[in-house]
């Protein structure tokens, strides 16, 4: 079933985040996840709900707003401090919570994305015991549950809901605003620093390219029509955009940190080493560095892979959709040298071009995504 038709449901209350599963989900792959969940994130309220047209089960996913403190506790989540307590970002911290803006407002203490990404995080590192299994998928010890049933299909998909009402507000503010600032902090709250931080480099870019924008048409009127005049305006301005592009880039890192101290991301530690992709396959070994068991896949297998399968199918790829579009062109010049043919009929080589290139988007598609999962 499509986000969009999740979305506008109205299931439950305070629903942060959704987890849809197939059709064909049985009872007992449900009601194993659900008491997985429930055991090990005693945090979250999961509700069950079933989708009467389409007879899917989904997992409407929340948490109470003492449960959401420890969470932000627990990753080190940052949030601006009371001036009386010295201004600025600081990590969550339960045992000084007194210190932190908003935080006897349980509405507003928390953005829509800092919730889902909280809950997020405990579903991610929902663990599995040593000896578990779900019907034909064993588990490693300390192995991720929910990547490894969405790598498998066991579930659908995972997705945070939106807020309608913050949604029709950013529409308004920023989507159909007109030479308007873009409300950066809004964007922020909402989608999270990073997709605030693309944003506002988005416009910082557009908007430096006003100058080189201007001096190129000012140039270009007043350049004779010589060659000379034309070698040396395009000299000039060439240096103009060497001068350009490096004040360009100065002042981005000037304002991306102003942003980066803002939203409390400058001193930011690197993000932990992540887990092994679901995907991955391999053989059960015992690590050498942290001697706890692991999938291991041989680096020559790998090589090999990629040297008898990855390289010729892709070399097949590119072959086969270059003698497609050859045969269109040659058909298309064949069709148009016969002038008795009627118009329409000029036009389907250009038509039968477009439904091969659709066709080939999608097989190489699959092709690729088989290809990235064999390649381990």
């Amino acid at each position: 079933m499509s986000h969009k038709a999740w979305m506008k449901t109205v299931p439950t209350e305070n629903c942060d985040v959704l987890m849809t599963f197939p059709d064909t989900t049985d009872d007992h792959t449900l009601l194993w996840l659900l008491n997985h969940i429930r055991l090990g994130i005693p945090e979250l309220i999961v509700q069950v709900r079933h989708h009467k047209h389409t007879r899917v089960y989904a997992f409407f996913v929340t948490a109470t707003y003492e449960s959401l403190l420890r969470g932000a506790d627990e990753i080190g989540l940052r949030k601006p401090v009371k001036a009386e307590f010295g201004g600025g970002m600081r990590s969550f911290s339960c045992e000084e919570d007194y210190i932190y803006e908003n935080i006897e407002n349980e509405l507003y203490f928390f953005t829509s994305q800092e919730r889902q990404n909280i809950i997020r995080y405990w579903l991610e590192n929902l663990r599995a015991k040593q000896g578990e299994s779900l019907h034909n998928i064993h588990f490693l010890e300390g192995q991720p549950i929910i990547p490894e049933l969405a790598a498998r299909g066991v579930i659908q998909q995972v997705f945070p809901l939106h807020e309608q009402r913050i949604l029709k507000r950013l529409m308004k503010s920023w989507v159909q605003a007109v030479c308007e600032a873009q409300p950066l902090d809004e964007i922020c709250d909402y989608f999270g620093v990073k997709i605030a931080m693309y944003f506002a480099w988005l416009g910082f870019y557009t908007s430096a390219m006003v100058y080189p924008a201007v001096f190129g048409s000012i140039l270009y009127t007043f350049t004779e029509n010589d060659q000379t005049s034309q070698d040396i305006c395009c000299v000039v301005f060439a240096i103009f955009n060497v001068i350009w592009a490096t004040l360009f880039l100065e002042e981005w890192k000037r304002r991306g940190a102003e942003f980066a101290y803002k939203w409390g991301t400058l001193d930011t530690p690197a993000e932990s080493i992540e887990e092994p992709r679901p995907q991955f396959r391999g053989i059960k070994r015992i690590s050498p560095v942290t001697s706890a068991e692991e999938f291991y896949y041989p680096p020559w297998k790998r090589l090999l892979f990629q040297c008898l399968v990855s390289l010729p199918v892709c070399l097949t790829c590119l072959s086969l959709v270059f003698l497609l579009m050859l045969g269109c062109f040659q058909l298309q010049e064949f069709v148009l040298s016969i002038q008795e043919l009627p118009r329409i009929v000029q036009f389907l080589p250009k038509i039968l071009l477009a439904l091969i290139v659709t066709a080939c988007d999608e097989l190489y598609k699959k092709i690729a995504y088989w290809l990235n999962d064999m390649g381990v």
